[in-house]
């Protein structure tokens, strides 16, 4: 049996542009894509923390260092400038492949800088109401 697991996570980097009639994409930093292991024209999913819009596009390279997150195309639509977004990618793997897999995720601050690197999330705990 194959399952979906994730592979990748930029986590609340936000938007730097919206592109309507740029080709139809994302542009990422090539250096935060290196470091989250996204791919080039890799298929990313995007989750958009301010407008709860999700939608599926690919990876393509912004300017290495630029911190540049430019939603482009049709996509434009979904996303503005200052939005905050997790983008995400997954991977499909057999039940052993999965018993070891450690996911990679990255976390932003609101300059697109860097503030930690995770392959696992802490477990929710339950609130007192």
């Amino acid at each position: 049996m194959q399952i979906t697991l994730l592979k990748s996570k930029l986590h609340r980097i936000t938007t730097t542009h919206a592109e309507l009639d740029y080709e139809g994409s994302c542009a990422i930093d090539a250096d935060l894509l290196k470091m989250a292991g996204i791919r080039e024209y890799e298929q990313i999913q995007i989750y958009n923390v301010n407008n709860g819009e999700r939608f599926t596009t690919y990876a393509i390279l912004a300017e290495a260092g630029s911190k540049i997150v430019s939603v482009n195309g049709a996509a434009a639509h979904k996303a503005n400038p200052g939005d905050l977004l997790i983008i995400a990618t997954y991977a499909n793997m057999n039940e052993a492949e999965a018993d070891n897999y450690k996911p990679t995720m990255v976390y932003f601050n609101d300059k697109n800088e860097v503030i930690k690197t995770a392959n696992a999330i802490a477990p929710q705990l339950a609130t007192a109401s």
